[in-house]
């Protein structure tokens, strides 16, 4: 059956039809319903991209990709696709270099003029973020995963990074630890300046002084956690515990520290913010490691059903979700040192 034979069947327009199961709002509640279980009934399955000729959609939703963070990328993407299976929308992802947000305009540009995708998910946002202004200026659909500053009215979601970076510091500060390093991720976005503010609070609230020597920024790879932690641990006095800013980080924070003949948990505390990698769970590392948890394939799927609201006419102005982050205490996280206390 044809898009034109099965609205004729429900005296409908084929026009009216194709928004009814494309979700558009305009069409109403009782309808869409009727739309809906007679194509069941009848097992119409329309043709996409006929539909998307008719609504004027491409079916597909935008993410920019860089070159590092894959497994976290990864991660997002399939929440994103666990949403959208059988939502008959595609993920569109186009390629950069770490480059600046500034100078990812163009590619945005390009993603919401091109007509290819619907709307598009902007990740990492600065304070003030130019690609933030620019979609708002163009009058194209975006959610932002994470938050910005900027005044530019957006849908975002986001976790709870300065709560999460408190609650480990201040654990830390609470077993004793005085010289705690963390190592954050690229300066300047605004999750690193929320987990900054965290990090510091925690200190001031306990009196200890904020040493900015103690606090590094870059991408979350094992080989900068490696790189930092090795030589803060070559410092004298080194400092007695970590906050890595993901697991990866952590993985290279447990290799420096073996690499020095150091424990964790009793010479070097080391909690992580955990992602959630199905192939790299905390539970499984030796020892198991502290963490403060946040899951990127929920975040992703979450994403995705919000771009859908997005797309169904639900305002940018309604969707603001702030998630909590959960703190578990494992086996890499234990008391000062004795000498270190004093």
């Amino acid at each position: 059956m044809k898009l034109k034979e099965f609205a004729r069947h429900l005296g409908l327009s084929p026009t009216t039809v194709s928004r009814a199961l494309g979700g558009y709002p305009e069409v109403n509640e009782q309808t869409r319903k009727r739309v809906a279980e007679e194509a069941v009934r009848l097992g119409y399955r329309p043709n996409i991209n006929a539909v998307r000729l008719v609504t004027g959609r491409a079916g597909a939703i935008g993410v920019v990709m860089g070159r590092t963070g894959e497994f976290h990328f990864a991660e997002f993407m399939s929440g994103m696709a666990e949403r959208l299976d059988g939502e008959d929308i595609d993920i569109l992802v186009s390629p950069t270099t770490d480059r600046d947000s500034t100078d990812q305009i163009p590619i945005y540009s390009r993603l919401a003029t091109s007509g290819r995708v619907d709307a598009v998910v902007v990740h990492s946002p600065k304070p003030n973020d130019e690609r933030i202004a620019l979609l708002h200026d163009l009058g194209f659909p975006f959610l932002v995963h994470g938050r910005s500053e900027t005044e530019v009215p957006h849908a975002w979601l986001d976790i709870d990074n300065e709560g999460a970076l408190r609650r480990a510091t201040s654990h830390l500060v609470d077993l004793g630890h005085k010289r705690i390093v963390m190592i954050n991720g690229p300066a300047g976005r605004t999750f690193s300046l929320h987990r900054d503010k965290g990090y510091r609070d925690a200190l001031q609230e306990r009196g200890i002084a904020f040493d900015p020597r103690l606090v590094a920024h870059g991408h979350f790879t094992d080989e900068l956690g490696f790189r930092l932690a090795r030589s803060y641990l070559e410092q004298s006095p080194r400092p007695t515990a970590f906050v890595a800013g993901s697991m990866m980080t952590a993985l290279g924070v447990y290799r420096a520290v073996r690499s020095r003949g150091l424990t964790i948990g009793r010479d070097i505390s080391v909690i992580a913010h955990d992602d959630v990698f199905p192939y790299l769970t905390p539970e499984n590392m030796i020892p198991s490691l502290s963490a403060t948890r946040s899951s990127m394939r929920s975040a992703g799927a979450r994403s995705a059903d919000l771009v859908l609201q997005l797309l169904g006419g639900r305002p940018a102005s309604e969707i603001h979700e702030l998630w909590p982050v959960e703190l578990i205490l494992r086996e890499s996280t234990g008391p000062a040192p004795t000498e270190a206390k004093s």
